[in-house]
């Protein structure tokens, strides 16, 4: 089910493990339903963490983003392009947590 992840969304998972399944297959289903690839895919959820705030988020799809090979300069370019849409603070915020990992 799970490979012991971090924080609040591993608790749920362990806790709850009928609820993270649905949510895991609605998250293949949404994956599939388009022709996105698999990198293109991980770069836009970290761009929509990024646009959301979500630290935790943005660190979860970081992580992932490295370990499927997605080198950190275009992890890097990602807190970059956010400065222009959503502001310097927030930008240089998603960077010092694309860092964090």
């Amino acid at each position: 089910m799970t490979k012991a992840m971090p924080g609040a969304a591993g608790d749920l998972a362990e806790q709850h493990p009928d609820i993270w399944l649905a949510y895991s297959d609605l998250g293949k289903a949404c994956a599939n339903a388009g022709p996105l690839s698999d990198r293109e895919r991980r770069l836009v959820k970290l761009a929509l963490a990024i646009g959301a705030a979500s630290e935790g988020a943005v660190h979860s799809h970081t992580r992932r983003a490295r370990a499927e090979g997605i080198e950190n300069a275009a992890l890097d370019q990602f807190a970059l392009l956010a400065i222009g849409p959503l502001g310097l603070p927030r930008a240089v915020a998603a960077k010092t947590w694309i860092e964090d990992q």
